[in-house]
């Protein structure tokens, strides 16, 4: 499975930096009015805080796309380089989720729902190879003599006669 991300990224990216201008200036002219009929001022510090996220979002995207894909992935091992496709596809579908949702689209009953599923497990399969990986080795036989030398055996009763009879002489 071979997943291009570097275009749908690029595309992410546009996106964020349109709606992050668009979302600041707004905000700024909403900070700067006394009373605004456009929306509720109970959601101004949702707005600022979504404000900051999509900030968030665009830095990242800015670190991601300043290293080219081809040098990432050489310095990465296969379960690293599965990981980083899995968690570009993940954040790319649930930013598009998000979108829907922005346009009135129920995201739900759209096919992102079962491609983000489709993701998910995936995402589960290479995270039980990692814990498989980091799973200790049982080396059995180590096992089998700790548990026979930290049990508590009876001496024989051949034993216990031998040595009281060693004792009673004397």
């Amino acid at each position: 499975m071979q997943i291009h991300l570097f275009g749908e990224l690029e595309m992410l990216h546009s996106w964020c930096c349109v709606h992050h201008t668009a979302s600041h200036q707004e905000l700024v002219i909403m900070a700067s009015e006394e009373i605004n009929e456009d929306y509720p001022v109970e959601i101004h510090e949702y707005l600022s805080t979504f404000e900051n996220s999509i900030g968030a979002v665009d830095e990242m995207l800015k670190t991601m796309m300043s290293v080219s894909r081809n040098e990432l992935l050489q310095k990465l091992d296969p379960l690293e380089q599965a990981k980083v496709d899995l968690v570009s596809a993940y954040t790319l579908n649930s930013m598009f989720w998000v979108y829907l949702a922005t346009q009135g689209v129920n995201p739900k009953e759209h096919p992102v729902k079962q491609e983000l599923e489709r993701i998910r497990v995936y995402m589960n399969r290479v995270k039980e190879i990692t814990d498989k990986k980091k799973a200790g080795k049982l080396d059995r036989g180590a096992a089998s003599r700790f548990v026979k030398n930290a049990l508590w055996e009876p001496k024989p009763k051949n034993a216990s006669k031998v040595a009281n009879k060693g004792k009673c002489k004397n």
